[in-house]
């Protein structure tokens, strides 16, 4: 058994836990490499070093000069072997498949990257070889220290029933915490501070990321101005043309097909996040509507981007709306990864909707109906099950649970059996 490392001697911090270390620890059981993707700062390197027992950094001048001249060197040490921000060295890609490949051993090598190299050609080799992982920001769980307790998803889809709790948040509590970021660096800043950062954050995406990349002829204000445009359609299948109009008050002649590609582009550096559709099979005539639903990778992020402060959001209850359940879609991403979970989202052309649906790989499934408020929690299970009733449930089964998640409300089973909780005590 490979005991943790100890971070704090090498980044000068203890090591705070994450959802994703059980899926690391199994994926290092797994496959020869495992490659943690995540945006920027998300805790990739933090991650990756405390399952790893020798390190590379290859963003330092170091390993960059061992890179020209005996690259092989740096896979040397103990395994599983951390070679971190893997994009900046993209030929070690096949010195590790091709290490794998001669070894019949599992756990080698511990990659992070926090951009997908524009030439993907090589990484295809890696099929059977390297298994990818997708890291995120921290969720309110995670944020609060993974309290004991709390409503988990995993017995959820085992079909246990949560334990009621009439305790409930007040919305400033929920404005707080909505606005406390999940980029572990900036969690125990202050509000202010906080959105500072994290619009400098969007500032340097825009500025130097995509274009580390990728040839980006516009401005770094037009990237700047559709990563706002992208936060205030959060939660909502906003089309390119949409944001376009958005984009096109600093540039009148962009194309939707620029933006498309500039999505793309923030895509692989993993600040854009895609929500898919689901589509089941449905009862009526009606048809599926199938356009994504964009998020950024933290919903303090789209705040801060938004300019949207405790006061503003404490006024403007449809944009708190919005990004409260873009706070929900990315945390149950996050939950739903020891369980191989994926979150995606339902709507036909009659208009009956599902917040979120989380598939697991054995076909369950759950529906999530997103509330800000507790008086609305009957409100959001009506529409659950109205929702429901139109799936031919014969292709895909019955939901394993109908759940309600609000900001303010409590714990509690309703009478038809939906369940209901409020994001704070949402567990793995």
């Amino acid at each position: 058994m490979i005991l943790p490392m100890d971070t704090f001697p090498v980044l000068g911090k203890a090591y705070r836990p994450r959802v994703i270390d059980s899926v690391v620890v199994e994926a290092l059981d797994t496959a020869g490499a495992v490659l943690i993707e995540g945006a920027r700062a998300c805790g990739k390197t933090m991650t990756g070093l405390h399952a790893a027992s020798s390190y590379v950094f290859l963003d330092e001048p170091e390993a960059e000069q061992m890179l020209s001249v005996a690259p092989r060197s740096l896979l040397e040490g103990d395994p599983p072997r951390l070679l971190d921000e893997w994009q900046l060295a993209p030929t070690l890609w096949n010195l590790v498949r091709r290490q794998v490949d001669a070894s019949d051993t599992t756990g080698l090598f511990l990659l992070t990257g926090s951009a997908v190299p524009d030439d993907d050609v090589a990484r295809h080799t890696g099929a059977g070889r390297v298994l990818r992982l997708r890291m995120r920001t921290m969720s309110w769980w995670e944020k609060n220290g993974c309290p004991a307790g709390g409503v988990s998803l995993a017995d959820l889809f085992d079909g246990h029933q949560p334990t009621p709790d009439k305790d409930t948040d007040e919305l400033d509590s929920v404005i707080s915490m909505l606005l406390r970021p999940g980029f572990p660096a900036m969690a125990g800043l202050s509000e202010q501070r906080a959105q500072t950062l994290l619009r400098a954050y969007a500032d340097e995406v825009s500025r130097t990321d995509v274009r580390r990349i990728a040839d980006v002829r516009h401005d770094p204000a037009v990237v700047a101005r559709l990563i706002t445009a992208v936060a205030r359609a959060s939660s909502t299948d906003a089309s390119t043309s949409t944001l376009a109009s958005d984009v096109r008050v600093l540039a009148p002649s962009i194309t939707d097909d620029t933006i498309s590609s500039y999505l793309k582009l923030l895509q692989r550096l993993f600040v854009v996040e895609a929500q898919e559709a689901w589509a089941p099979r449905l009862r009526s005539r009606a048809r599926l509507r199938t356009s994504a639903k964009l998020h950024l990778a933290d919903p303090a992020l789209a705040a801060a981007v938004l300019r949207a402060g405790p006061q503003r959001l404490s006024q403007d209850l449809n944009t708190l709306g919005l990004l409260f359940e873009s706070a929900i879609t990315h945390d149950l991403s996050v939950l739903a990864g020891p369980l191989g979970g994926e979150v995606l989202h339902h709507r036909d052309s009659n208009g009956y909707e599902i917040d979120a649906v989380i598939t697991l790989p054995d076909g369950r499934w759950g529906a999530v109906e997103v509330k800000l408020g507790g008086i609305q929690i009957e409100a959001g299970a009506r529409s659950l099950t109205r929702a429901v009733a139109q799936i031919d449930t014969s292709t895909v089964g019955d939901p394993v649970f109908r759940l309600v998640i609000t900001g303010t409300g409590p714990t509690l089973t309703l009478d038809d059996g939906t369940i209901t909780c409020p994001l704070a005590r949402l567990a793995p």
